[in-house]
């Protein structure tokens, strides 16, 4: 694939994601755009997503993917439909290497967090178009925390990079050294599955390890489900950015250790009886002590 995209800075748009889909027919392949203010950022699982004006990276990619595998030039490596995973995993470890260059030890939350220890650092909302049994586009957008350092009540677990580091980062050179990682690692998609697979699960936040979740299984698919529970002094209860989503609802807890995902990205956690069970988005959340 070749390595060319450009970056177009905006001062406030509704959503960055938005923005590339109402222009996506006039785009390019790795098209930019980024925003100094969202007034209507989305996150995974209908959350929006909060962020202090100019003091972080909030921006989306357009992805144009082969129609075949002989297909070449400069589009992203073809991808079967089934298995449109992949650019969510090339999508996390591009920002996972990102962040280790800047000396910050970076896990990839399952399916599209990531985390330095306990600590939300970036989100990532991938949006695909089908071509027939191919990936035809995504866009993806991420928003990365940088310099911010206070963070609304509301949010569980926040940190940035100015935090860990105790730096400050112009913003538009940050993007322009992320888009290069970023680059690289989609060529990540000419890999057998597989073996993207295994780069990813040697990523990710709490593999091996036993810990506690919470089974979100029977709560109503049209709530947004936050990842995050915060453990109180009765049953543990889910927070969420939607006064709806916020009542105080019980919910089962059980103890797991990630063993990584199946082919379609689906998280496998062995219970502790042995057996594996497979979780989609929305059936599970993590357990995580408030910061």
């Amino acid at each position: 694939m070749g390595k060319g995209y450009a970056i177009k800075w905006l001062e406030t748009v509704d959503s960055t994601n938005n923005e590339i889909l109402r222009h996506a027919d006039s785009l390019d392949n790795l098209s930019v755009a980024a925003a100094r203010c969202q007034t209507a950022g989305r996150g995974q699982r209908g959350n929006s997503w909060k962020t202090e004006n100019g003091k972080n990276l909030t921006f989306s990619i357009l992805l144009r993917f082969a129609m075949s595998d002989r297909e070449s030039g400069n589009l992203c490596h073809a991808v079967e439909a089934e298995k449109q995973f992949a650019v969510s995993e090339a999508g996390v470890l591009a920002q996972c290497r990102f962040l280790k260059r800047h000396g910050i030890d970076a896990r990839i939350k399952w399916p599209n967090d990531i985390y330095v220890s306990d600590r939300k650092i970036s989100g990532m909302l991938v949006e695909n178009s089908l071509s027939g049994h191919r990936l035809r586009t995504s866009v993806m957008g991420i928003g990365l925390n940088v310099n911010q350092r206070v963070f609304p009540p509301e949010l569980p677990n926040p940190t940035s990079m100015s935090l860990i580091t105790g730096r400050e980062y112009d913003l538009p050179s940050l993007l322009e050294e992320f888009m290069s990682d970023f680059t690289d690692c989609m060529d990540l998609l000419a890999l057998p599955p597989e073996d993207l697979r295994h780069i990813y699960e040697d990523s990710m936040y709490r593999l091996g390890i036993e810990s506690r979740f919470a089974d979100l299984t029977s709560r109503p698919a049209y709530l947004p489900a936050d990842p995050v529970i915060t453990p109180g002094a009765g049953p543990c209860m889910a927070s969420s950015d939607t006064k709806q989503a916020a009542s105080s609802t019980s919910l089962p807890v059980f103890s797991g250790i990630i063993r990584g995902i199946t082919p379609a990205g689906l998280l496998r956690v062995e219970l502790s009886d042995g057996t594996v069970r497979t979780f989609s988005f929305k059936e599970i959340g993590y357990v995580i002590s408030p910061a």
